[in-house]
């Protein structure tokens, strides 16, 4: 049974090549994209996506107000935050929403990767 993850991120051309290149990935397939946060809950709600991938600045609703509003309508949902916006002080902010894994944009795709499989692998 393949894993599903929800793609937020406000740029057409990042959705596209984060689909593509999680997709490579066996065992996985992209349920759906949302391009702001607003969106992003909805179609987490609808989906029910393993994990969500969720850029940090957005129109409509950012990043860390979705990561809040997630965390109390679905806590169990793994996020991601994938963002090129990474001081402490935001770190922290997106620590306390309830967010484990920060993922910066100029890391490579190898790290948003490893960080999705650590989050999907059962509890043991």
């Amino acid at each position: 049974m393949s894993k599903t993850i929800l793609i937020v991120d406000d740029n057409p051309a990042i959705r596209k090549i984060l689909r593509e290149m999680l997709e490579r990935e066996a065992g996985w397939k992209v349920c759906g994209e949302a391009s702001n946060g607003r969106e992003g809950i909805e179609k987490a709600q609808q989906l029910h996506p393993d994990v969500v991938v969720l850029d940090l600045s957005m129109p409509v609703m950012n990043g860390l107000e979705a990561a809040r509003e997630l965390k109390q309508l679905l806590p169990s949902l793994p996020v991601v935050m994938f963002t090129n916006f990474e001081t402490h002080h935001l770190k922290q902010e997106i620590l306390s929403a309830g967010i484990k894994v920060i993922v910066s944009k100029d890391d490579s795709a190898k790290a948003l990767v490893s960080s999705i499989q650590a989050l999907l692998k059962p509890a043991s």
